[in-house]
């Protein structure tokens, strides 16, 4: 059985007045079913809490901009959200479970594979598991709007064959379709650099809170994981048969070849935590980290932002702000600090310091490389 991570966002999911749209639900039920037939095991990650209990509270229309009563929303809408997709699945003889997840679930390790045995166990049993955000609690969550990324977390959790994206647009484009009547649609994606990363714009739905960024951060952790892509409208009919399919459907981010040395603890390392700062590097040691698979020492950063303690998730940059790596550091920001500008030499001169000298900021071992 081949595995399929669907992952549609509230605006696809809603109407024009941020209404359920249930129909909407009942014609994905009638896809899933459809390719579970071809040999698919699918998981479905939705929003759409939110959405239901601002129904259900006669407050639908705009996303109200304040925490509390998002989270209120959220809590008076799962139970709806739940049994309106357990309700569409079961009119094609399907049954759901619903999974709820959280940043503070997949940042601890045990947690995240547990995680990991729960979904694999459902889809051995024929469910299809609708995985969401947990609003009620998650703050950053829904601050971010990250449920792109929690698809590709949810992707790399089952070892999916592939991820579509079911989103308010055709994929990504040359420039703002909205903005921009000659912009055009492009195909397919190789890599993502700093001039598909520019393209992107920010949030573009009064339901939603994510963005084409989010969906490229995804489409880039998916490439290190060796799993395909597929960006699309969510209102296009048969979306989800025709990219399980193979057939030119939206944008496509090939991600054909899986590097060797990326494990399962890399890819929680890359995907399980939110960052707690960045480290930003000279030019040689950007070389060193891509080209020689070294590890990441002190005296080959240029700069360091955030609050991180040893242990914690950072994001590696190059000297122009482009995001390249992720990795696990050995040292707080206080202690790397100190260190940065000194050569090998002074620190071992330092006693505070020395240590600092030989020992990596990021082992290669707990160190993902994006490009």
């Amino acid at each position: 059985m081949k595995r399929l991570v669907v992952k549609i966002g509230s605006s696809t999911l809603t109407t024009g007045e941020g209404r359920i749209d249930h129909e909407y639900l009942a014609k994905t039920a009638r896809q899933v079913a459809q390719v579970r037939e071809q040999g698919w095991q699918v998981v479905i990650v939705s929003s759409g809490a939110i959405a239901c209990g601002l129904e259900r509270l006669g407050m639908s229309g705009k996303r109200p901009d304040d925490m509390p009563t998002q989270q209120a929303a959220a809590s008076v809408g799962q139970g709806l959200f739940a049994s309106a997709w357990g309700d569409a699945f079961s009119k094609v003889g399907l049954l759901t479970s619903v999974v709820l997840l959280t940043r503070r679930d997949t940042a601890d390790r045990t947690a995240y594979l547990h995680a990991r045995d729960t979904l694999n166990r459902l889809l051995d049993l024929g469910v299809v598991p609708i995985v969401n955000e947990n609003d009620t609690v998650s703050v950053e969550q829904i601050r971010f709007g990250d449920n792109d990324t929690l698809g590709a977390l949810v992707s790399c959790l089952i070892n999916a064959d592939l991820n579509i994206i079911l989103s308010d647009v055709e994929g990504l484009y040359t420039a703002n379709p909205a903005n921009d009547p000659d912009a055009q649609i492009i195909r397919r994606v190789e890599s993502i650099d700093e001039g598909i990363i520019s393209i992107a714009g920010g949030a573009g739905s009064k339901v939603g809170s994510g963005g084409m960024i989010t969906k490229l951060k995804a489409a880039r952790i998916l490439g290190v994981a060796g799993i395909p892509l597929v960006i699309c409208s969510g209102i296009r009919a048969d979306a989800i048969i025709d990219a399980a399919a193979g057939r030119e459907v939206g944008t496509l981010f090939p991600a054909a070849h899986k590097p060797h040395e990326i494990t399962p603890r890399k890819l929680w390392i890359a995907l399980g935590d939110s960052a707690r700062g960045s480290i930003t590097v000279d030019d040689g040691a950007k070389q060193a980290l891509k080209k020689r698979g070294s590890s990441l020492l002190v005296v080959g950063v240029a700069s360091v932002e955030g609050a991180f303690e040893e242990g914690d998730i950072v994001d590696i940059k190059d000297a122009d702000g482009h995001l390249f790596a992720r990795g696990r550091t050995s040292a707080s920001r206080d202690e790397a600090e100190l260190a940065i500008g000194r050569t090998r030499e002074q620190l071992l001169a330092n006693r505070l310091l020395a240590e600092m000298a030989d020992r990596p900021l990021v082992h290669r071992d707990e160190l993902v490389i994006f490009e």
